[in-house]
Formats: C-alpha cells, sequence, structure tokens
C-alpha cells in the first residue's frame, strides 16, 4: 500500500452529490461551474472561509486533473475565461 493510499480515510473517498441543475450524465458544465464556483467564492469570502470548500471538493471529485491544472494556469496567467 503506498503512503498516499494509506493517508486517505474512508471518509474522504466521497463524490460530489447530485446536483438538480446539471441532471445529465456528462458532468462537463457541474465541473466548470463548480470550479468558477469555489474561487469566486475565495474571492468574495476569503481563502479561510470554510464553506468554500464545497466547491473545492466537488470539482476535484467531477473535473479530470488536466483541466483543473489548464485552468490553475490560465488563472495565473491572466488568461482564464470565465467571470472569477
Amino acid at each position: 500500500m503506498s503512503f498516499a493510499a494509506a493517508a486517505l480515510k474512508l471518509e474522504d473517498l466521497k463524490t460530489a452529490p447530485f446536483d438538480p441543475r446539471f441532471p445529465n450524465t456528462n458532468q462537463t458544465r457541474y465541473c466548470y461551474q463548480s470550479y468558477v464556483d469555489y474561487y469566486r467564492c475565495q474571492k468574495i469570502r476569503g481563502k479561510d472561509y470554510a464553506p468554500c470548500e464545497y466547491f473545492k471538493k466537488v470539482f476535484h471529485s467531477v473535473c479530470p486533473n488536466a483541466w483543473v491544472e489548464k485552468w490553475d494556469a490560465q488563472r495565473e496567467e491572466g488568461t482564464f475565461p470565465g467571470n472569477i
């Protein structure tokens, strides 16, 4: 068992809950909106505002890692297409 696997607890292995705004099996919009909502929440409420973490858990659960890495790079460069 790897160190990373040993560090995870069963309660950490949850998926995002159902969101009626995104009823179809394609979760692309849910992924993107959760990503935007997380950073918008932090911008408005501050980085220490715990309820923002809900959105982070959702997008980490739903979004492919490559997308998150690309969007993080775009935010750093100031080229992210979303309104945060």
